[in-house]
């Protein structure tokens, strides 16, 4: 049935007015991210102790290629020990003159010892002079010339056997270097616990306060928010706030360690290797910068379009038996097409952009390994540096490269989750209800008087302008009127949904602001046209009324509803299993339970709101002889377009435009022959 602007609050679509689209840079950084922080205090010692535990892995695994160029350093020290004494082997004898090695190194050994002082001292050389030593180097033909020559690297070697590459120290090195690996990863782990804890325990902090906070807000608010930009805060903003407390967090603290533990390690080794990465990295950053600065503006328009996408799916299966019966099958594809291309193509170029950090880093950390390679080899030559050291600094060279790189995906997700962040804490600090009384009703007896009651979903557009009327307790009031002329929002202005513009509402001759909300609404019971059932068995979904109600009241409730019958039919009775779109039972059926249910709670005031447009004729008169029963002795509003079924009541409100224009009992509202004639006859017309 088509409605007028007089009808309800104004229809939105798929994203609330004013509202933060996902992705969105947030507007206040540093406000939203102290809100963060604090809202985070409980589990902030967890975090710092895990982000120590963080810092003391990243401690232990730089020390890792320094351990392992001590294990290089000496595999080479042995290999080239071994491939010198085997050319000393071949040549000293011969030049010597004599015929075995043993012999040559008796001469090299006594002349050694015959020295004295300091001609004795210049020889005590280390191995690495040996490698000077070369067959072709120029060798006088007297026997002590060659010994002397020779002297120089034998003196560092063992004189009475072959030297050896020392395994066992290897081996120490290599089990050390395990240990620090196996510690890190211990570490690494106990802190990916504790972070995976804290970033679950915020999350169910987070989605338990979004859910309390929806209860609380006025439904003005629902106007204007669409449902799935609520489940947006629910799902995607607090798994980016999870995602980050989860990995982010710890990374960026990893990365902040890791970089200057290594440019300290780096800095040990040798500082002219060091100004390679150091000045290779502002413009890695610039690059990086770069990238964001294109690639942001599509991360905002994909999540922009992500929620328009998420919201129409939601929308379209919670109305495909209506898209079904209007073949309206095309249309819904088609414009999920729409959504899903933009989707598609921001998500294309927001990735591609982001995709090309990693080959950019790549490609620089490639030149930083060239430039290395080739300072680190003239120092190596030049005696400055060994080859363990050069393999030590390649490798930090490469863990130096890993946090830079990471820096622009780490500061674009803190930035998408401080925004994240900034919508939900914005959906928590929405202005909720205010309670304007704390009364409590008492031996309610349900006289209520309307008393000048202006209103209007948008202040600026009235569509109730001066409502007066005085119901006493125990009446049977129908509110009748065409379709907009505002029957529901009377009813909605009774049960204190929405604040008056001006006037007031009073119950026992007590303004209703005086109550407690909650309370007040203890006293009221109400059936609507749009029925809600949840997934479970049907005594779940009447005992809804009254949680504390027994089975036997229960189905008395459902007698009285005339839905008992019904019940019985199913598989398992009152045990039978509404589904989750409570579609395995009918319209009707599903309106019989709902009644049940406000018989259940027992209301002092009922509210009937279209109650029986949705089942058949005889069903129709079984519930009006259950409401009359049930009517007995309360004081009832009741919104029907069927006028016969509002024959009895002993007060008829006929609206038009937001205003009552007649007032008074069937009879005599024909008998003026005004517009609630013009309405009830019209239903028995041509």
């Amino acid at each position: 049935m088509p409605a007028n602007n007089h009808a309800g609050p104004p229809r939105r679509g798929p994203m609330g007015p004013g509202m933060m689209m996902p992705g969105e840079k947030p507007k206040e950084f540093k406000k939203t991210l102290g809100k963060l922080i604090r809202y985070m205090r409980t589990s902030l010692p967890v975090m710092i102790v895990s982000f120590l535990i963080a810092i003391a892995s990243v401690i232990l695994t730089l020390n890792i290629p320094n351990i392992l160029g001590e294990a290089t350093d000496t595999l080479i020290s042995g290999v080239l020990g071994k491939q010198v004494y085997s050319a000393v082997e071949e040549e000293l004898p011969s030049r010597l003159g004599v015929s075995s090695m043993d012999s040559a190194l008796e001469i090299v050994a006594g002349m050694y010892n015959s020295m004295t002082g300091e001609n004795k001292t210049k020889y005590d050389v280390t191995l690495g002079d040996l490698a000077s030593i070369a067959p072709s180097d120029e060798v006088d033909s007297a026997q002590n010339n060659v010994a002397e020559k020779y002297l120089e690297g034998l003196m560092s070697l063992p004189l009475y056997y072959e030297p050896q590459i020392d395994i066992d120290s290897i081996i120490r090195i290599l089990i050390l270097m395990i240990a620090l690996i196996c510690a890190s990863g211990a570490l690494t782990y106990v802190q990916s616990f504790l972070l995976a804890g804290v970033a679950q325990k915020i999350s169910y902090r987070f989605r338990r306060d979004i859910d309390v906070k929806i209860s609380k807000l006025p439904l003005k608010y629902y106007d204007k928010v669409s449902n799935g930009e609520v489940l947006s805060y629910l799902t995607n903003d607090v798994d980016n706030i999870s995602i980050t407390l989860n990995q982010s967090l710890a990374q960026f603290v990893t990365s902040i360690t890791t970089l200057v533990g290594v440019l300290i390690m780096m800095l040990r080794i040798s500082w002219i290797l060091t100004l390679i990465p150091v000045v290779i990295v502002p413009i890695s950053l610039l690059l990086i910068m770069l990238v964001i600065k294109h690639s942001q503006k599509h991360f905002v328009r994909q999540q922009k379009y992500l929620a328009e996408v998420n919201g129409h799916i939601e929308e379209m299966y919670g109305a495909h038996q209506v898209i079904d019966l209007f073949n309206a099958q095309e249309n819904s594809r088609a414009e999920f097409a729409e959504y899903n291309n933009k989707l598609a193509s921001a998500a294309r170029k927001s990735q591609f952009l982001s995709g090309l950090m990693q080959p950019i880093m790549q490609f620089i950390g490639n030149i930083g390994y060239v430039l290395t390679c080739i300072v680190g080899g003239i120092l190596v030559v030049n005696g400055g540096l060994g080859v363990g050291n050069i393999q030590a600094f390649i490798q930090y060279i490469r863990q130096f490269n890993q946090p830079v790189s990471q820096f622009g995906n780490i500061m674009n997700t803190l930035q998408l989750t401080v925004a994240s962040a900034e919508r939900v804490f914005a959906f928590l600090e929405a202005d909720e209800e205010k309670e304007t009384g704390d009364k409590c009703p008492e031996n309610v007896q349900g006289n209520i008087e309307f008393k000048n009651v202006r209103f209007g979903y948008d202040p600026d557009k009235i569509i109730i302008n001066d409502f007066s009327s005085s119901v006493r307790a125990g009446e049977r009031v129908a509110i009748v009127g065409p379709t907009g002329a505002g029957k529901t929002t009377m009813v909605k202005l009774l049960m204190r949904y929405y604040e008056l513009n001006g006037g007031a509402i009073y119950l026992d001759g007590r303004d209703m602001t005086e109550f407690n909300r909650e309370k007040l609404r203890d006293e009221f019971g109400m059936v609507l046209q749009d029925t809600w059932l949840f997934s479970g068995t049907i005594m779940e979904n009447i005992r809804y009324g009254r949680l504390d109600a027994t089975d036997d009241e229960v189905k008395a409730a459902a007698v009285t509803a005339c839905a008992d019958h019904f019940i019985r039919t199913l598989e398992g009775g009152y045990g039978f299993e509404i589904n989750e779109e409570a579609d395995n039972i009918s319209q009707g059926q599903k309106q019989l339970l709902t009644i049940a249910r406000a018989v259940l709670a027992d209301p002092k005031v009922l509210i009937l709101d279209e109650a029986t447009s949705s089942v058949d004729t005889r069903t129709e008169l079984l519930i009006q002889k259950a409401m009359n029963r049930l009517m007995e002795g309360r004081t009832s509003f009741i919104i029907a377009h069927r006028l016969s079924t509002i024959k009895d009541a002993d007060l008829i409100l006929v609206m038009r435009d937001g205003d009552i224009v007649e007032q008074g009992n069937h009879e005599t509202l024909m008998k003026q022959n005004g517009f609630y004639a013009t309405l009830y006859n019209s239903q028995f017309s041509r």
